[in-house]
């Protein structure tokens, strides 16, 4: 009996197709993390404060809105500037004396007393603004 020390076909790895999938998967993995990166900007304009969570929260409309935030320390900023409670007023009613229909987003922290918040509601009541969202950070 001759055993033949030569193999009749070759047994190898194909790596065609690895090399295929591969280079598929790197295309897939770039484009989509310079898609997350091209709509989600990371350099937003926003004060740091803590929303307290809602479970039925929806996200911001297209139309342009009045920002006002309250921090945890009482100041209160309008679109990002800080305004005292006397002068809120006055620069709300600049800010909308041109559209027919204002809305506003109100953004305070957690840990701002209710009364804070209910000033402010009040400002934006006495200056004819009935559209008023309260933001609040979604449950995870």
């Amino acid at each position: 009996m001759k055993i033949s020390g030569k193999r009749t076909h070759f047994v190898g790895l194909e790596s065609v197709a690895m090399t295929d999938i591969v280079m598929n998967m790197f295309i897939f993995f770039f484009i989509s993390f310079s898609l997350l990166y091209t709509f989600r900007p990371l350099n937003t304009k926003r004060l740091d404060v803590q929303l307290p969570q809602a479970q039925n929260s929806s996200g911001p409309e297209d139309f342009k809105q009045i920002e006002i935030t309250i921090t945890a320390e009482g100041p209160v900023y309008l679109d990002g500037e800080l305004v005292g409670s006397s002068e809120l007023k006055q620069k709300i009613a600049a800010r909308t004396g041109k559209e027919s229909r204002p809305s506003v987003i109100l953004r305070a922290d957690k840990l701002v007393p209710f009364r804070g918040v209910v000033s402010v509601l009040d400002v934006l009541s006495g200056a004819g603004i009935n559209r008023i969202s309260i933001a609040a950070a979604g449950r995870d």
